[in-house]
């Protein structure tokens, strides 16, 4: 059966991807921008295949009106994408609380409203499938990205619980965790604080090992995505990337080897 899907950010990067990925096979979607002319090729294109709505996902209302206008128009929602967000680059003391909090507003909170107001129709439905865009960033930490971590950290955790929570539903849910990708995100949609000079050591280094990583291709990202929404048993978790595979198999290794370093503590923490 032909899919209707939700997917928000999706005026470029992966928003953008999954959008053309999921129309080029005959289905259907809602997608979403704070500016929707950026998505007016597709509806050339595509027409009544495509929906444009214009939300800004920490507008809780707005989320709201937009699921219910996609809802209304297609009958059902099949495949939901949180994928708005953004980077915010800053060492944890350069960082100000405005920018952190428009940070979680946007990465955990935006998604968090996505996720509220798609539940009730797809319980009513008794199927549906919940796609969060994570990170490799949030299963690993570097620096100078501390608040980008804390918010798909936070959306990993919540999206864990919700899991176990709906699948008596019939709804699935799957984090997707890309590495880099020739996306803008360190671009043109990227937040900076302000920069303190003695943090400027661990920029150059940060800026030479991005120098030298490979970035993937957005539309194959699109494509796998279909694979995952496909399966009859998607996985909770997905890597995208070869990059991010080896990576967190040597995070968690130095991981358990520090837990079972420290195993004594941990159990003397008890007490007799």
């Amino acid at each position: 059966m032909s899919k209707i899907w939700f997917i928000t950010g999706a005026s470029r990067g992966f928003g953008r991807a999954f959008t053309e990925a999921a129309l080029s096979r005959g289905e259907r979607v809602a997608a979403t921008a704070r500016d929707t002319k950026a998505l007016q090729d597709l509806v050339d294109v595509h027409g009544d295949a495509v929906l444009p709505l214009t939300l800004d996902v920490t507008d809780r209302q707005a989320v709201q009106e937009a699921v219910t206008a996609a809802h209304e128009r297609f009958g059902r929602l099949d495949v939901v994408v949180n994928n708005a967000g953004y980077g915010l680059f800053g060492m944890v003391e350069e960082v100000t609380e405005q920018q952190a909090r428009a940070q979680m507003d946007t990465n955990f909170f935006g998604a968090l409203n996505v996720t509220q107001a798609v539940l009730p129709i797809l319980r009513g439905q008794g199927s549906g499938h919940i796609v969060q865009i994570s990170s490799v960033s949030g299963v690993v930490a570097f620096p100078s990205v501390g608040l980008y971590h804390a918010s798909k950290w936070a959306l990993e955790g919540l999206t864990e619980s919700l899991a176990k929570e709906v699948a008596p539903f019939g709804i699935k849910v799957t984090l997707v965790e890309p590495g880099a990708f020739s996306t803008d995100w360190r671009g043109s949609s990227a937040a900076h604080a302000a920069p303190i000079d003695v943090y400027q050591p661990v920029r150059d280094a940060l800026a030479a090992m991005a120098a030298q990583s490979k970035s993937g291709d957005p539309k194959a990202a699109a494509a796998a995505l279909l694979k995952v929404v496909d399966a009859e048993q998607p996985p909770l978790r997905v890597l995208f990337g070869a990059g991010p595979i080896h990576l967190v198999k040597d995070v968690y290794t130095q991981r358990l080897q520090t837990w079972a370093d420290w195993e004594p503590v941990s159990i003397a923490a008890d007490g007799d």
